[in-house]
Parts: structure tokens; C-alpha cells; sequence
């Protein structure tokens, strides 16, 4: 009669434990969430609501100003499109939302922190969204053609979400997003912010990508509502919801900076040859 080493034993233990833990702090952290919006809400400085303009944040109009430039990096970008993850291999949280290369993301900062490779790669973007207040997310999220984002629903009120058309297909009122029970499209050169603890969901009914680069910014708050918000995501930083994507980005990011070594290299041979 075969038996499992204990080794193996012991690692099935732990495995099923840690799904077990994961699965126990996604249920109660979902719980702690809903029950902080509230309170975040009362704290806001500014109206809750599913849309804001880019007019009432002015530290995000010099980067709507430069949308050109930012524009011409995520071209550059683009071109190494395959080795860009979906959104699902850097956050494996987010597989129900992205499915397969439908749903890739170039993230530029995580939590307020640069992602210096990836930054390197677009150092005009990474320059200019700099400078805004409370930064804590920056990236690229791109959108295959034909593709849905099913509803969902962010983590934190204390965060406000800009969105930047970069590329937009021609039938861009086909390309949508709903948030509560408004629907904007994107136009290229304008932004707008949501609220993403509001329900929403993307739409692209077209047979072009779409490009946006999006920027979360802390919401303006009452000092006590900034320190709840500010413990949470201390707490966040903490969890496999942010370890996990931090430690899958630095694989990303060595594997982009890899594949454009390459094409620079390819392009450096043909000039030879030529």
C-alpha cells in the first residue's frame, strides 16, 4: 500500500489552507468595504456621483494637455503588443473580468509607487502624471475589439479614477462604459472621472482596439475620512491582493524590457545591412 510523503502532504495542507484564508479574507474584506463606503462617502469634499468633469480637478488638465505626446509613447508601446499581460496575469483576481489578450494592461505606478521599467518605456507619460496629488495608480488599459467587461465594482470610495481617450475606434459610441445608470463614450483628447465603487461595465461593439490611459487619484476627503482610507490601503498593501500583482509586474516588466531589446537590436541589424 503507497503512501504520500509527508513533504507533499504537508504542501497540499498548506495550499488548501491558504485558498481557504484567501477565500475568508476576500468574503470579509468585501463586507469591510461596503460598510467603509458609507462612512468614505460622508467624509468626501466633493459630490458622490458616478461622473465627474476634468474641469474640477485641475491638476489633471496639463496631462490632458499633453495627450498627444502620451499618445505617440503608447504607440511605441503597442508594438510589442504580445508581450503586454492581460489583466488577469498580472492580478489573477481579475479572471473573471479579463479572458486571455482581451484585456491588457501596461501599469506605470502601483499603490504611489513607479514601476521604473515600465516608466522608462513611456518617460513623457511618466513625467507628467507625476505631479498629481495623491497619485497611486497609473496605466494603460487596452481593449480588444468586440470585447465585454462584465459589471463590477472598485475597492475603495477614498479613490477617484481618471480616464484618457488615447485611441478610440471610429464608431467610438459603440466603445462605452456605464457607470450606475449613466453611459459615456470616449473621445480621444478628453477625459473624464469615475467613481468606480458605483456597479459598471465596458463595452467595445467595434472591430478596432481601444487605448485610455487611466489614473486613480485619492479623493479629496475630510482628515479623518483621509485617515481611514489611508489605514485600509496600508492594510490592502499587506494582502495577496497587492503582493501578488507586485510580484507578477516585475515579471512583466523584464519580459516587455526584454522584448523591446529585442526589437531595437532586430532594427540596429537591418540599418547595418542597409
Amino acid at each position: 500500500m503507497s503512501s504520500v510523503p509527508s513533504n507533499e502532504a504537508d504542501s497540499g495542507l498548506v495550499s488548501r489552507f491558504k485558498k481557504y484564508r484567501r477565500k475568508k479574507i476576500k468574503k470579509y474584506g468585501k463586507k469591510l468595504i461596503y460598510s467603509l463606503e458609507r462612512t468614505l462617502a460622508r467624509a468626501s469634499l466633493v459630490e458622490n456621483k458616478p461622473f465627474a468633469e476634468t474641469t474640477e480637478f485641475p491638476q489633471l488638465l496639463e496631462i490632458e494637455k499633453n495627450w498627444e505626446k502620451i499618445l505617440d509613447e503608447v504607440r511605441v508601446i503597442l508594438q510589442q503588443r504580445e508581450a503586454i499581460p492581460g489583466f488577469q496575469e498580472v492580478s489573477p483576481d481579475q479572471h473573471k473580468l479579463a479572458i486571455d489578450g482581451n484585456w491588457r494592461t501596461f501599469f506605470l505606478y502601483g499603490f504611489g509607487t513607479p514601476f521604473v521599467k515600465n516608466s522608462s518605456q513611456a518617460p513623457f507619460t511618466s513625467k507628467v502624471i507625476a505631479p498629481t496629488e495623491n497619485l497611486q495608480t497609473a496605466w494603460f488599459s487596452i481593449l480588444a475589439p468586440g470585447y465585454h467587461i462584465p459589471h463590477h465594482r472598485g475597492v475603495t470610495k477614498g479613490i477617484l479614477r481618471y480616464h484618457l481617450g488615447l485611441i478610440i475606434p471610429k464608431e467610438f459610441d459603440k466603445c462605452r462604459i456605464r457607470v450606475g445608470k449613466e453611459i459615456r463614450p470616449w473621445i480621444a483628447g478628453k477625459g473624464f472621472i469615475i467613481d468606480d465603487t458605483f456597479d459598471h461595465e465596458v463595452w467595445n461593439d467595434t472591430d478596432e482596439e481601444r487605448v485610455i490611459l487611466i489614473v486613480d487619484f485619492d479623493r479629496p476627503m475630510k482628515w479623518w475620512g483621509r485617515l481611514i482610507n489611508n489605514t485600509f490601503l496600508m492594510l490592502m498593501r499587506m494582502t495577496a491582493f497587492y503582493q501578488e500583482p507586485k510580484k507578477n509586474m516585475a515579471i512583466h516588466e523584464d519580459r516587455f524590457e526584454a522584448a523591446m531589446k529585442r526589437a531595437n537590436a532586430n532594427l540596429e541589424n537591418l540599418s547595418e545591412r542597409d
